[in-house]
């Protein structure tokens, strides 16, 4: 049983707005992930000074704090753990968020379908299983 317990992925949510929030985490519970919401960078910190993550979905704009100091605190906290940044901005447009956030993996609007950014959980995660 231990073994299938390692291969669940594990999910921490970081948005400011709870609704799109809750509506990420119903369709990766529905996954089968193991999923935590918070609402800013206290409580991000909070939640991964206490807890194993494999991934990290970042609103890159959170009203309280900053994404990349969460990021950075993961990187040396969860080595393993993977983020995929969202925004509603043009912010890092560029793609230059990837030089400034090592365990960056995917960056995306914070309107991508759901099911798309459940897919993309899922891929990352199968990628930790693997390595």
């Amino acid at each position: 049983m231990a073994a299938l317990q390692s291969e669940v992925t594990r999910v921490l949510i970081v948005e400011s707005v709870p609704e799109l929030a809750s509506v990420w985490q119903s369709h990766l519970v529905r996954q089968g992930m193991i999923v935590q919401s918070v609402g800013g960078q206290e409580a991000a910190i909070d939640f991964l000074s206490c807890n194993e993550v494999d991934i990290i979905i970042l609103d890159l704009v959170i009203e309280e704090g900053s994404a990349l100091a969460i990021s950075d605190y993961a990187n040396y906290r969860h080595p393993q753990a993977r983020v995929i940044f969202v925004t509603n901005t043009s912010f890092f447009s560029d793609g230059s968020i990837f030089a400034h956030s090592a365990n960056a993996r995917a960056f995306v609007q914070s309107n991508t379908p759901p099911e798309d950014l459940a897919a993309m959980v899922a891929h990352y995660g199968a990628e930790r299983v693997s390595s």
